[in-house]
């Protein structure tokens, strides 16, 4: 009874006294259980939450031309119109830092394969290569051989340090598959996972929602919780330990993701940012992307349905897009600028708002879902810190080089399986071709123990002809590529 006075008292401070109306009907372990999902919430918090939610959800649709301004030539570099002599010095500075331990992955990990028709976490997910590799399994590789690479320019082996950032419903299977798999060759303490936090689900009049009786109903708190979860979870203090000055943070389901890139690592060291991004160019105007741009003196990401179709249509005196810095969710951040993040501004991230249908216990204590959006969820987005760096800068890649997203099933015909592994197939074929060989037909891929980017294979394959499918692996490589 004293649980249910002082919860009865404090949640009616917040208007939140409806979370114990079916308190009476519980057994004393869903008691246990409501109690507990009740103190894990920050009440005065959540309620701030929501009023700055409500905030956002108002200025939703609102556009921005008016406030917003390109990224300046000074603060982006492109791949592509940079000299060779630059960007392999970039690279050297990238792999010292590499074997000196300063550098560090941050993988965002905690979604689902649920749109690839996969019950598993996404990282698992094998897009039909010949090497039946799955994600996890490719970036871990590229870490090694990165490491490799790293030891022969500067004759010493540093430890890249791999942060994976689960959630709740993917946290034991992510664990379980990189134990079967003996870490795919990486050290045990060098890949630890923790897990993204979550945020109470809220009708549209503050109240929050009850899953079941005994259940607050929540949802991932987007993967702008990496900050928090990062603070909370001992993350920050483990790089401390470590000496980790830099972190390489990105999505899972970017097949072509070049893991700790020490081209942008060592372009970012150089400039001294405490936080970048790479970014393609867009495709053309109408692509649904957002954009890195200037808003009121402010770097962010700007989203689509920001802008005006007749900004997004503005163009340069080259003929390029003026809103041109496609986001892809790849980012730099140096350690003392997360350090910032977790103890000054992470309680200032922008709040987005989305209405959804999310199932509810009525009046006589049914769960039902509804056919209709009846509360919202709260996200945070992880580049919505960019307004807070003293010194953003931003490096636009190729996207056939570096972009290949793993969103939806094959039936989408875009950011899919078959689309993924074509992506890749193209890359590693051009790989060998600008090495000197030649390869027939479209089926091309190479194990990361051979090669990160391309680098050193023209020993393996110049003046060679290879007929597709191609397929060039090392001994280290399994017979089947995950259990």
């Amino acid at each position: 009874m004293t649980d249910y006075l002082s919860l009865q008292t404090r949640l009616a401070q917040v208007h939140q006294e409806h979370l114990l109306k079916f308190w009476h009907e519980l057994t004393p372990d869903e008691r246990a259980d409501l109690v507990r999902d009740i103190e894990e919430l920050n009440l005065d918090e959540i309620k701030q939450y929501f009023d700055r939610a409500t905030v956002s959800m108002n200025e939703n649709g609102i556009k921005l031309d008016d406030r917003l301004q390109p990224m300046p030539e000074g603060k982006v570099i492109s791949i592509a119109r940079t000299p060779k002599e630059q960007l392999h010095a970039y690279r050297d500075e990238g792999l010292r830092q590499i074997s000196n331990g300063h550098v560090a992955v941050l993988l965002m990990a905690g979604g689902q394969g649920t749109r690839l028709g996969f019950d598993h976490p996404k990282g698992m997910y094998d897009v039909g290569l010949q090497s039946r590799k799955s994600l996890f399994r490719i970036q871990a590789e590229r870490i090694l051989k990165l490491e490799e690479l790293a030891q022969e320019a500067n004759e010493k082996r540093g430890n890249i340090t791999w942060y994976i950032m689960t959630s709740e419903h993917t946290v034991q299977p992510t664990y379980d598959y990189f134990v079967a798999n003996n870490f795919f060759g990486l050290k045990p303490e060098d890949v630890l996972l923790f897990e993204q936090g979550s945020l109470p689900c809220f009708e549209y009049d503050g109240r929050i929602i009850l899953d079941e009786k005994h259940r607050v109903a929540r949802a991932p708190d987007g993967n702008g919780g990496i900050y928090r979860a990062m603070r909370r979870q001992g993350i920050l203090e483990d790089m401390q330990k470590r000496g980790v000055l830099y972190l390489h943070a990105h999505s899972v389901d970017n097949i072509l993701i070049k893991v700790a890139d020490p081209v942008f690592i060592g372009y970012c060291v150089h400039e001294k940012a405490d936080c970048a991004a790479k970014v393609v160019e867009k495709a053309a105007p109408n692509e649904p992307v957002g954009v890195v741009a200037i808003v009121d003196g402010k770097y962010q990401v700007v989203e689509y349905s920001e802008i005006s179709a007749k900004t997004a249509e503005m163009r340069n005196s080259d003929g390029r897009l003026t809103f041109s810095a496609g986001n892809i969710c790849n980012h730099f951040f140096s350690s003392s600028f997360l350090q910032d993040i977790g103890s000054k501004f992470e309680q200032e991230l922008k709040l987005h708002v989305a209405k959804k249908k999310i199932p509810f216990v009525d009046n006589a204590g049914k769960r039902l879902t509804p056919d209709k959006p009846n509360g919202i969820k709260i996200e945070k987005f992880v580049f919505d810190v960019f307004e807070f760096a003293q010194k953003f800068v931003a490096m636009e890649v190729l996207r056939d080089e570096e972009f290949s997203a793993l969103k939806n099933a094959d039936v989408a015909g875009k950011d899919c399986p078959s689309t993924a592994r074509s992506d890749l197939h193209r890359l590693h074929k051009k790989y060998i071709e600008t090495a000197g060989g030649i390869v027939h037909g479209d089926i091309c891929e190479i194990s990361p123990f051979i090669t990160y980017a391309g680098e050193n294979l023209a020993s393996q394959v110049e003046g060679k002809s290879f007929t597709s499918p191609v397929y060039l692996r090392d001994t280290r490589d399994p017979l089947q590529g995950h259990l």
